[in-house]
C-alpha cells in the first residue's frame, strides 16, 4: 500500500476543520458549466471539406452522364441531384433494400474504396428503353434475386458511362481514375469503411421514362477526401485546363441535338373570314381565295421557308425557294 502523505494527527485536524466549517470548501469549480458530449474515437466532420465543390462536381457529372445515357439508350433521362450529405456509414445502410447493383471502386488518388449503387427500377427502365420500350420499371424483387446476364450487361453499360462521366466531372479539380473492385447485390457485403466512419453521400434521383423513378448513389469515404480539403475549399474552375473535355462535351451535345424531333408542315394559304360567314358554312361549299406566290414551310409553328408545291413521282413535294425573315412572319 502506498504511504500516506499526511500523519494521523493531520488527517484528524483536516476532518475536524471540514466538520466545523472552518475549512473553505468552495474551490472555484463551476458545477453549473455546460457540458458537451464528444466521442474521441469518432471522426471530425468539421475539417473543412467544401461540399459546395462536391455539388459543382455533381452538376458536371449529371451533364456528362445524361449525354452518355442518351448515346447508349437513345433516351434523355431526367437526373436531379439531392443534397450532399455527411453521415455515418452505419446510418446509411439500413435504408437500402437488396437487390441493388452495388459496385465497389477505387478512385486514385483518393484513398480507400468508394461505392456506386443503382436501384433496380433504374436498371429495368434502362433495359426496357434499350430494347425499344417506354422505360417501364419493375416492382419489388426478392432480396436474394441475382441479376440475369442481360440485366448485368445493361448495368455494365450504365456503369461505363457513369465512370467516364465521373472522371470528366473531377478533371477540372484533379485527374481521377475509376477502377472496379467488386460487384454485389447487398450493400452489407461492400464494407468500404467501418460502420462508425463517416461517408459523403451524393444521391441522384433519376427518371428514364414512363414516370419510373429511382436513385443512383455515389459514396465516398470521408477520410478519402480529407487530404484534398484545401483543393475542395478553393473555387472549382470548370474551364481551366480542361478545354478538351469541353470540346468533347460540345460535340456530344451537337450529336444529341441532331436526334431531336421537329414538327414540319406546309401552309398553302390562309384567309380571314367574318364570323357570320363562318356560321353559314355548309358541306360542299366552295371557298375562293387569292393564290399566293409560295406556300410556307413551318417548323414547330415558326415559318422558315417559302416553297413551291409540286410532285415528285407519286408523292406531293415542295421545293424550298427563299428563307423567311423574322419580320415577315407576322404578315
Amino acid at each position: 500500500m502506498a504511504e500516506s502523505l499526511l500523519t494521523p494527527e493531520e488527517l484528524e485536524a483536516l476532518a475536524g476543520s471540514v466538520d466545523s466549517g472552518d475549512l473553505e470548501t468552495d474551490t472555484g469549480f463551476n458545477m453549473q458549466a455546460r457540458v458537451v458530449k464528444h466521442d474521441l474515437a469518432s471522426e471530425d466532420s468539421t475539417l473543412g471539406v467544401n461540399l459546395s465543390s462536391i455539388d459543382m462536381i455533381n452538376e458536371r457529372f449529371i451533364r456528362m452522364f445524361r449525354l452518355g445515357l442518351l448515346d447508349v439508350l437513345r433516351t434523355s433521362p431526367r437526373i436531379n441531384p439531392a443534397r450532399v450529405r455527411i453521415m455515418k456509414f452505419g446510418d446509411y445502410l439500413p435504408d437500402l433494400k437488396p437487390p441493388l447493383s452495388v459496385t465497389t471502386v477505387r478512385t486514385p488518388p483518393l484513398r480507400g474504396s468508394s461505392m456506386v449503387l443503382i436501384e433496380p427500377n433504374i436498371i429495368f427502365s434502362a433495359l426496357d428503353n434499350f430494347f425499344g420500350g417506354f422505360g417501364r420499371g419493375i416492382g419489388a424483387l426478392p432480396p436474394g434475386r441475382l441479376f440475369t446476364p442481360t440485366e448485368t450487361r445493361i448495368i455494365k453499360m450504365m456503369l461505363d458511362q457513369l465512370f467516364m462521366s465521373l472522371k470528366e466531372a473531377w478533371a477540372p479539380l484533379m485527374p481521377v481514375e475509376v477502377e472496379t473492385v467488386s460487384s454485389e447485390i447487398n450493400p452489407q457485403f461492400a464494407q468500404i469503411v467501418d460502420e462508425n466512419d463517416l461517408i459523403i453521400l451524393s444521391r441522384f434521383e433519376a427518371e428514364l421514362g414512363d414516370e419510373v423513378k429511382g436513385f443512383i448513389d455515389i459514396v465516398y469515404p470521408y477520410a478519402a477526401l480529407k487530404p484534398f480539403r484545401e483543393l475542395l475549399r478553393s473555387r472549382l474552375q470548370t474551364g481551366d485546363g480542361n478545354e478538351e473535355s469541353d470540346r468533347l462535351w460540345l460535340e456530344n451535345m451537337e450529336l444529341a441535338s441532331g436526334d431531336a424531333q421537329l414538327q414540319a408542315k406546309v401552309e398553302l394559304a390562309k384567309m380571314k373570314i367574318p364570323v357570320r360567314d363562318f356560321e353559314n358554312f355548309e358541306e360542299g361549299q366552295v371557298l375562293f381565295f387569292k393564290k399566293p406566290d409560295y406556300a410556307r414551310l413551318i417548323v414547330n409553328d415558326v415559318p422558315i421557308f417559302e416553297s413551291s408545291v409540286g410532285a415528285h413521282g407519286t408523292q406531293v413535294a415542295i421545293k424550298i425557294e427563299n428563307p423567311i425573315k423574322p419580320e415577315e412572319t407576322n404578315e
